[in-house]
């Protein structure tokens, strides 16, 4: 991938602690600053996995954090994980709580632990006055409800986070931006099975949208059947910055300039 020195982009959701990664993470975060990705946010999705994100983030520069139980873990996540979340968080390199939420889709963990763990998180952030980073599959109703009755309680914060891979229709977006939140799209924009939601992916404020990858998840077409890794974040600004008729430089200053709003660096 050549280097375009002009660009500067921020992979603002990664999983660069996943085994996928184990025998070549050196390589994979060069070749992410060489295609211009000045930042990533390695995500945690536990207690375990926090811990390791952030020791990527005391390795590596131009790498920050979030820590958070993810839902999926949420029917044994007990009251010392929180804990150990919220002592995870007071380290520098910390910038969300992430990624929390809810997902109704795989069901791995039963709905009540869910919406719990999600609430203690939620209330995690606020007292620590950092973003959270929302993860919603199959659960909009839920969430937006959720949300609505959160940042309701906390309306002095300018914004209380972002929608990680976003992938609702208008209305929910319109909830979601009305509440503050910033929208993330990633790699399955580039599918053409969602042609459909260019409308919407048009219709999101210049000054509320970033880009992610979720790696190794979500690779975009052009490297479809292969791990994802920060660098592809490339190819969705690419993608996005057609949908949004504007230039790729124009397109990666806007999501850069928000994740530093958002994120605080």
């Amino acid at each position: 991938m050549v280097t375009t020195p002009s660009i500067t982009l921020v992979d603002t959701h990664a999983h660069l602690d996943a085994d996928e990664f184990d025998t070549d993470r050196d390589e994979v975060i060069a070749r992410a600053h060489d295609a211009g990705v000045s930042t990533i946010i390695t995500v945690g999705t536990g207690v375990e996995s926090g811990q390791r994100s952030i020791e990527l983030a005391e390795m590596y520069p131009g790498i920050l954090t979030a820590v958070g139980i993810h839902p999926h873990a949420a029917s044994t996540a007990t009251e010392a994980d929180i804990d150990s979340i919220a002592r995870l968080a007071e380290h520098e390199k910390v910038v969300a709580i992430g990624e929390i939420g809810l997902d109704f889709y795989r069901d791995y963990s039963p709905r009540d632990s869910q919406l719990r763990v999600l609430q203690q998180q939620l209330d995690l952030a606020a007292r620590l006055d950092i973003p959270a980073i929302i993860h919603c599959r199959q659960a909009h109703e839920e969430m937006l409800t959720i949300l609505h009755d959160w940042t309701a309680r906390h309306a002095e914060r300018p914004s209380p986070g972002v929608i990680h891979c976003f992938m609702g229709d208008g209305e929910t977006a319109r909830q979601y931006l009305e509440m503050r939140f910033y929208l993330s799209l990633g790699g399955y924009i580039t599918y053409p099975v969602n042609r459909d939601a260019h409308n919407v992916i048009r219709s999101i404020p210049a000054d509320r949208l970033m880009v992610e990858t979720d790696c190794p998840f979500l690779t975009p077409q052009l490297h479809r059947g292969q791990r994802n890794e920060p660098a592809y974040v490339r190819h969705t600004a690419e993608e996005l910055a057609i949908i949004r008729d504007v230039t790729l430089e124009t397109l990666a200053g806007e999501t850069t300039c928000n994740a530093r709003r958002l994120f605080g660096w």
